[in-house]
């Protein structure tokens, strides 16, 4: 690399992660390239150090666009790092899951990181860098009504996985990061989502799922989210460790509950979770679509 400062390329940059991860960079002198989708948020980023980069992850035509101005920016030097930060949540039952949500799900959060990746990797390896993929916990634990994100962020653990061992040799190195639940708006715009375009089914099939929807709703809001400050400050320490670790893992939901859990036995852990999130696994709503009072 040349003698300048390290460059970065963040994606979903104007998030909440993404923001606090941009502003940690450039204020210890990285040169950073804030990609996203929405102008106006990025040129709210715009910086000394900060160069907002228009990027879909899910449009093939965007994803190129963005890699011809990065590398003209960088030039020979290459680049030295990726953090595949942008996502989305679809939340809900999966019977009611639009197909077409699901699709998008999928998209964004498992291809478009590995489309980006694609993109990028030949300016990776000039500066011989490193791809940070922002996973989450639930990839690691199955939970009710977050089947969709579970799934997609499973499969952006393996992917991470597969590049970790097939890039090393070419000395660029991959590290995955599973947050837990954070003060991020993910969830709200999932929320918002459903609101404007709504569920799949019929009203019977609807109404089996309603108080069940309602009683997780209720018991997220209860939940006590880990700072997005703390995933900045993992993201950056995987950029700049001399060693990078393949996985890090943010906040007490992530470091200590999930993987305690995962050493009960399946029906216990489904009951505890269940409780944890309002729902009764002993609890079942009558075969004609009417659901029990209490």
């Amino acid at each position: 690399m040349s003698a300048g400062p390290k460059t970065v390329l963040v994606t979903g940059a104007s998030g909440g992660v993404g923001r606090q991860t941009v502003a940690r960079l450039s204020d210890l002198g990285w040169r950073v390239f804030a990609g996203g989708r929405s102008e106006v948020a990025l040129r709210s980023l715009a910086g000394e150090n900060v160069l907002p980069v228009e990027l879909d992850i899910s449009d093939p035509d965007s994803v190129a666009a963005a890699r011809e101005r990065v590398s003209t920016e960088v030039g020979p030097a290459g680049l030295f790092g990726l953090v595949n930060n942008a996502g989305l949540s679809v939340d809900g039952p999966l019977e009611l899951v639009p197909v077409e949500r699901l699709r998008q799900q999928f998209e964004v959060n498992v291809i478009g990181q590995l489309a980006v990746a694609q993109a990028f990797l030949p300016l990776l390896r000039l500066a011989r860098g490193r791809i940070i993929n922002i996973g989450g916990a639930a990839g690691s634990m199955a939970l009710p009504m977050m089947g969709a994100l579970g799934a997609s962020k499973a499969a952006l653990d393996s992917v991470s996985d597969a590049l970790r061992m097939e890039l090393r040799p070419q000395g660029v190195r991959v590290s995955y990061i599973e947050p837990g639940a954070l003060t991020t708006q993910l969830f709200v715009k999932s929320a918002q989502v459903v609101k404007q375009e709504g569920f799949a089914g019929t009203a019977t099939e609807l109404a089996l799922y309603e108080s069940a929807i309602a009683r997780m709703q209720a018991a997220m809001v209860k939940q006590k989210p880990t700072p997005v400050g703390a995933a900045a400050d993992v993201i950056v320490r995987a950029l700049t460790a001399s060693k990078p670790k393949p996985r890090y893992r943010v906040g007490s939901q992530a470091r200590y509950v999930l993987p305690l859990l995962r050493r009960f036995p399946v029906g216990l852990r489904d009951r505890m979770i269940m409780s944890s999130l309002g729902l009764d696994a002993g609890r079942r709503a009558p075969a004609d679509g009417a659901v029990s009072p209490g």
